[in-house]
């Protein structure tokens, strides 16, 4: 399943975007106060600024909504990492860009991170499966600035834990906030992060965090 095939009675491509982006951003706010389970559609409406009447006419169900939010923060992270990624001009300044910019991400997307991996379950099984590769493609995105920018030879099994290793690390901001964000400013935690990456490489950056 993607965006374009959740039914809807309006053909206007531009309407149901901007309806659909109201939805999620109203999905959102609800899906952090109350869970999905416990949020009615009913109430998604109200708090996207439309009738119950209109929103049945750019969704079907309850989980096309929950599919909307998923796919919308997906879309994000890709475009933030696409945006620091510079493949052309390759160098260990440009992995650390990447990872600190992701790591920011996620912590911008604490709240939304957190929802997408409590509610995915109730999705059906062919939309659970376009959401996780959506998740593969992530991490496929930082494997490939891995071997690109890495001055030593990293093995496609090494690449892949190591993306995987990343990804983890900036959920777990979100995940773990409750005892990390006692301990850590996001900047000393980006820091570090980065550096036990280094470390573990056995590269030295010679350039400070900023």
């Amino acid at each position: 399943m993607t965006q374009k095939q959740i039914l809807s009675s309006v053909k206007d491509q531009n309407l149901i975007e901007k309806r659909r982006n109201q939805m999620i951003k109203g999905a959102i706010t609800l899906f952090k106060e109350k869970g999905f389970h416990r949020t009615t559609t009913r109430e998604i409406a109200k708090e996207s600024g439309f009738s119950i009447g209109t929103l049945y006419e750019y969704i079907r169900t309850k989980e096309d909504v929950l599919f909307l939010v998923c796919d919308a923060i997906y879309h994000q992270v890709r475009e933030r990492l696409e945006a620091a990624i510079d493949l052309k001009d390759p160098s260990v300044e440009n992995f650390i860009n990447v990872v600190k910019s992701y790591l920011q991400l996620m912590d911008e997307m604490q709240e939304e991170v957190v929802i997408m991996y409590q509610e995915v379950k109730s999705l059906e099984k062919e939309t659970k499966e376009y959401v996780l590769q959506k998740e593969r493609d992530m991490v496929g995105m930082l494997e490939r600035v891995i071997v690109t920018c890495l001055p030593n030879s990293v093995s496609e099994q090494d690449a892949k834990l190591l993306a995987n290793n990343i990804f983890i690390q900036g959920q777990m901001w979100g995940f773990r906030r409750w005892m990390l964000q006692k301990q850590f400013t996001l900047d000393e935690y980006v820091d570090r992060q980065i550096h036990y990456l280094l470390q573990g490489l056995n590269i030295t950056n010679k350039q400070p965090i900023k």
